[in-house]
């Protein structure tokens, strides 16, 4: 069977490269491999996150929810001072992320962990994400609830998610669980969305 990007395991080689990206006017040079979300460059949905939201700035506690090789929760620990965890079922994409957080020089506030590695009583001011959609809808609601629901409050959630991939149901679904959400950027097909705590 073929990996996914959200196999916990992937089982083929790990054929490693090197992507360029420029995220909030700053280069980057990223560690990829097989097996992994975007291997060959910074997605499209992620670069569009990343356009349409300004950095964020200070310190504070931040969730890169399916974090892949790590582009946002490296950015976010580059442009702030605060705790990144980077969270993904993907074993070799947490390893890429711990090389590209120490490549950037920030591997001391970049958590790359597995979803049950956050400890319980950690609340977060912000969650970013381009989440995977591909899990399906009952499993993907799932994982929103959970890490929603530890936002701290006046958190926020930013979202990419596709417009043919249920951008706009999502947008009203988020609102319809208790959390405010607004369409606040639209590019190349993808929805950029906004989530507040209730």
């Amino acid at each position: 069977m073929a990996d996914h990007y959200f196999s916990a395991e992937p089982g083929s080689a790990d054929v490693r490269r090197t992507v360029e990206a420029r995220i909030w006017g700053k280069p980057y040079t990223f560690t990829t491999a097989t097996g992994v979300f975007s291997r060959d460059r910074l997605d499209i949905g992620t670069a569009v996150l990343l356009r349409e939201v300004e950095p964020p700035t200070g310190s504070g506690t931040f969730l890169d929810l399916g974090c892949g090789y790590g582009p946002i929760a490296c950015a976010l620990a580059v442009e702030t001072d605060a705790t990144v965890w980077a969270v993904d079922v993907n074993t070799r994409a947490l390893e890429l992320t711990g090389v590209n957080a120490k490549a950037a020089g920030v591997a001391d506030r970049v958590h790359a962990v597995l979803p049950d590695g956050v400890p319980d009583e950690l609340r977060f001011d912000a969650i970013w994400s381009n989440p995977a959609i591909h899990i399906g809808k009952p499993e993907l609601h799932k994982m929103l609830l959970r890490w929603l629901a530890r936002l701290a409050p006046g958190g926020d959630a930013w979202l990419v998610v596709g417009k043919n991939l249920g951008g706009d149901s999502l947008q009203r679904w988020m609102t319809d669980q208790g959390y405010p959400c607004e369409r606040v950027g639209s590019a190349k097909g993808f929805r950029v969305l906004h989530a507040t705590t209730p």
